[in-house]
């Protein structure tokens, strides 16, 4: 969750997602971010999927354009951590478990 609300505002400031998505895009995956995390913090089902959608996007669109420039790099691996935690075996059991 502390992610997701970190990778929306970092979205805002620093332009990851604009950079990726163009303008419009970029802003709707921000918002899909902050809303994953609302979704997520309230134990809810659509939270979660919307967190992974996001996560699986970002990622496949950060390998696609993937460089060896540095701070694209650092983008990419915390997109990755993301991804791996939101789908890991603890986080399933546990949203499937107590989410609603």
């Amino acid at each position: 969750m502390f992610l997701l609300y970190l990778n929306a505002v970092f979205g805002l400031l620093f332009g990851q997602p604009l950079r990726l998505f163009g303008l419009l895009l970029g802003l709707v995956v921000v918002v899909a971010y902050a809303a994953g995390g609302f979704g997520v913090a309230n134990d809810q089902n659509w939270g979660y999927g919307v967190a992974v959608a996001v996560a699986v996007i970002v990622v496949a669109a950060s390998l696609a354009r993937f460089s060896l420039n540095f701070g694209l790099l650092l983008d990419l691996m915390f997109d990755v951590v993301l991804l791996a935690l939101l789908l890991h075996p603890q986080s399933r059991d546990y949203q499937r478990i107590w989410f609603s």
